[in-house]
């Protein structure tokens, strides 16, 4: 206790001092950077693309649907083929569990997208929602088709469990959805 009594605080520097080492030291750091790219830049074997992609991912720090489109947007221009595109998008995807649910559709976006018609980052996001609301309202149908549902009840109780973002078995609303049932055959 009585050391505690003698030890007097130390002054931290000030915020105009915190501001110039931090200036100084990334002054230094660039030209460290500059100078190692210089000497080492032909000896270098490493995809200097796939580095700041990988940089990228890291700056964020979750993950959502529109930075991946963002990604594909740009990496498609530098990309030759779209199985190298496909292999990057799906280790982001792997990376966020909330997209895995949505590699395929990610997938068949890129395989059935040409890419380069795409103009700039908006206009890949807004194609990606209309691809995706085509295979939703095809695999609905494919759904109703293969069950034997009741189409209209259907469509709302699937629009209002994508609303909700769960399906519920509460109350009468997956019943209507079903078929009716003969007595005699349960």
């Amino acid at each position: 206790m009585m050391i505690w009594q003698h030890c007097k605080p130390s002054r931290s520097p000030s915020d105009r001092k915190i501001q110039d080492y931090r200036s100084t030291y990334n002054d230094v750091r660039d030209w460290l950077r500059h100078q190692k790219s210089t000497d080492e830049k032909d000896k270098s074997t490493i995809d200097w693309d796939d580095v700041v992609f990988e940089v990228d991912l890291l700056k964020s720090q979750e993950i959502n649907l529109d930075y991946i489109l963002e990604l594909i947007f740009d990496h498609s221009k530098k990309t030759k083929t779209k199985a190298d595109l496909v292999d990057e998008v799906r280790r982001v995807i792997r990376a966020s569990l909330g997209n895995r649910a949505k590699e395929s559709l990610l997938v068949d976006f890129i395989h059935q997208t040409d890419l380069d018609q795409i103009g700039d980052k908006a206009n890949v996001i807004e194609a990606f929602f209309t691809f995706a609301q085509a295979a939703q309202q095809r695999e609905v149908q494919e759904l109703i088709g293969a069950e034997n549902l009741n189409a209209e009840a259907a469509r709302r109780y699937i629009a209002a469990s994508l609303k909700r973002e769960f399906a519920s078995d509460n109350g009468t609303e997956l019943n209507a959805i079903l078929p009716k049932m003969s007595p005699l055959n349960p």
